[in-house]
């Protein structure tokens, strides 16, 4: 996990490289290409084995997850490495509330101070710097929302479907949706849906070239890294252990030139930390 992390947060800087000179949108599909690759070339070697019948949830899962990869790739672009992790990593607190609102989960006293630290914890983050657009930070904790929509149709979805199949419906809603966004942006550009809707630019190094690639291939490692880390220890442990993708995050960022965050974004990132462990672990102890 502690690699799955590291690559995640790698992957984040080299979208942050590469959205200088591209948009977002073609950031999510070059990301996604080498997934379906790799994927595809799974299915064909070991064919699926599952019952099916919720191609709509499928699909659904597949749209909202892409959602969330422009969400992210366009904080990252935005507020910077740091708080569109810290942001992004506010979505098991957003779970466990949704959990409770739609499906009925109850909600233990530990979970529900996680929530409330989270909260607390975001406002932090949200707080210290409006020198930064608002409607930019609402876009960050809109990636963790939707991040937890996509696992709370992961967990239907996981029933009735191979896991392969599951991650391919997102893959390839992030090749489709990306076509659809650049054919809109091209045609009937709106910078206040800027992202969301894009141009295309040909990438004209054999830097770009070779960062599309990494793009990719950083998000293949981290995604197989972090699936199989869930096979070897707990939930909760590992999830812990994925925090520290918020660190990585703060270390490529000051590499990049971003600005340290202050004492009190510091403080919010240590909340929204603590309310996700609280969570996680609280899980664990409910399973067992």
């Amino acid at each position: 996990m502690l690699g799955a992390s590291f690559f995640f947060a790698l992957m984040s800087a080299i979208s942050k490289w590469l959205s200088r000179d591209f948009h977002i949108v073609q950031l999510v599909f070059f990301r996604n290409i080498i997934g379906v690759l790799f994927i595809g070339t799974s299915i064909l070697q070991r064919p699926l084995k599952q019952k099916g019948g919720r191609l709509g949830l499928l699909i659904f899962r597949g749209v909202v997850g892409t959602l969330s990869l422009y969400l992210l790739f366009y904080a990252i672009q935005n507020l910077g490495l740091g708080r569109a992790s810290t942001y992004q990593y506010t979505y098991p607190i957003f779970l466990a509330f949704l959990s409770w609102l739609f499906l009925g989960e109850k909600l233990n006293f530990t979970e529900w101070i996680a929530i409330l630290l989270g909260f607390a914890g975001i406002l932090f983050v949200f707080r210290p710097d409006f020198s930064m657009s608002v409607r930019n930070h609402v876009i960050g904790l809109g990636n963790a929302l939707l991040t937890a929509v996509a696992y709370l149709a992961i967990r239907q979805l996981g029933q009735v479907y191979d896991t392969r199949a599951i991650v391919l419906s997102f893959m390839l809603s992030g090749i489709v949706l990306p076509i659809f966004s650049i054919i809109i942006g091209t045609y009937f550009p709106n910078e206040q849906l800027d992202f969301l809707i894009g141009t295309f630019s040909r990438p004209a190094t054999w830097q770009h070239w070779l960062g599309f690639l990494a793009l990719g291939i950083t998000a293949m490692i981290g995604q197989i890294m972090m699936t199989q880390s869930f096979t070897f220890d707990k939930a909760g442990r590992v999830a812990a252990v994925g925090y520290s993708n918020i660190l990585f995050a703060l270390v490529f960022g000051f590499l990049m030139g971003e600005a340290i965050p202050t004492i009190a974004t510091l403080l919010g990132m240590m909340l929204v930390i603590g309310g996700g462990l609280l969570v996680s672990f609280s899980k664990d102890k409910t399973k067992n």
